[in-house]
């Protein structure tokens, strides 16, 4: 029996969660660590310590644009492996846009442009994988992969040459216009009156919160939304009840790749300020666990990049407070949540259903 959709995408979850979590405590165990005290640390790492709520949330920023594109594509059974390229590719929309129209134009006017730039340059370079997929029946796990290795040569020959700053040696662009950066949070509460510690927090943050509305909106309230989740359920059955499939797999691809081009924007119009190399950090493949962990839906997707960004967060805190506790051990809690997540998703579900079948018949 199908669980409810409320336990599919908040009980499940955090089910796995838990299970993670004990198997990270008796690692800790073993080593002789106190599993309380580690959390204890983690969490005042990431929400305690001044300006750690803003690392966090900046974190966060980057994992809900990159899990949202995961969504989306998986929703119609694409398995988008190429968020890190199509990020760098939004990364490169959005140094054009800037570096073109910064001193001519309006600041406003040049983060609404790179805005555009970013989706228009992550959906081109998602697009020509889906195209592949839909018209020559390429495989759109290998080609968006390679398409992340492609992306990363082409970011290097840029910026090693036609693009970088003249004068200095390093792979990057020139500043961008100070009028084109989006706004520091603290900088925002500072002049309302408000104290707040320095972090990299900008307003990309609300772009990101606007996309989880956007793709919901997508999905579930409108036509092509359900035609992308006919064909990700039964592609014979959507190509029997007339759906362009081919058509859906090409749009969905460009609808994801644009959403993982727009976490560029944080990066690049938020934080760095100008296009640099390896600004994606790893912050593409981190979203395939994001959107797995958040059961493809915009809630559950910006419940687990608060997870994942208190974990990159108060994961530092880790090395600094335990000797016997490095940063790797971060990416071994990441692994066993990935793990729970993704593997072993499916675990607790037939004890849930079994649950929710002697909850209906009491309520019913």
């Amino acid at each position: 029996m199908p669980l409810p959709r409320w336990m599919e995408i908040f009980v499940v979850p955090a089910i796995n969660l838990m299970l993670a979590l004990a198997v990270v405590a008796l690692v800790f165990a073993a080593i002789g660590e106190s599993p309380l005290r580690a959390l204890a640390v983690m969490a005042q790492g990431a929400f305690v310590h001044p300006g750690s709520l803003g690392y966090t949330l900046y974190y966060t920023t980057n994992f809900i644009f990159t899990g949202l594109a995961v969504a989306v594509a998986f929703h119609a059974m694409l398995f988008n492996i190429g968020g890190e390229g199509q990020a760098m590719m939004g990364g490169l929309g959005v140094a054009l846009v800037c570096i073109a129209l910064d001193p001519y134009l309006p600041g406003v006017v040049v983060i609404l442009l790179a805005v555009g730039g970013a989706a228009a340059f992550g959906a081109a370079w998602a697009f020509i994988p889906g195209w592949l997929q839909a018209h020559r029946g390429s495989n759109i796990v290998i080609t968006t992969i390679m398409f992340n290795f492609i992306a990363s040569g082409l970011l290097v020959w840029l910026l090693s040459g036609v693009l970088m700053m003249s004068g200095q040696g390093s792979p990057q662009t020139r500043s961008l216009d100070e009028a084109a950066w989006l706004p520091f949070v603290h900088d925002i509460l500072r002049a309302l009156g408000m104290e707040a510690e320095r972090s990299p927090f900008n307003l990309s943050f609300v772009i990101a919160l606007a996309a989880c509305v956007g793709v919901w909106l997508l999905i579930w309230r409108t036509k092509l939304g359900y035609a992308l989740r006919v064909m990700g359920q039964s592609e014979p059955a959507a190509v029997y009840a007339g759906v362009p499939v081919r058509r859906l797999i090409v749009t969905a691809m460009a609808i994801s790749g644009a959403l993982a081009g727009c976490m560029a924007l944080n990066e690049i119009l938020g934080v760095q300020h100008k296009l640099v190399l390896n600004f994606t950090a790893g912050y593409g493949f981190t979203g395939i666990a994001v959107a797995l962990m958040g059961r493809n839906h915009p809630v559950g997707i910006v419940m687990a990049s608060l997870l994942f960004g208190a974990l990159y967060q108060g994961g530092a805190e880790l090395d600094f407070e335990f000797k016997t506790v490095t940063r790797e051990m971060v990416l071994v809690i990441q692994g066993l949540i990935i793990l729970f997540s993704g593997a072993l998703a499916r675990m607790p579900v037939p004890w849930l259903a079994r649950l929710a079948s002697w909850w209906r018949p009491a309520n019913a």
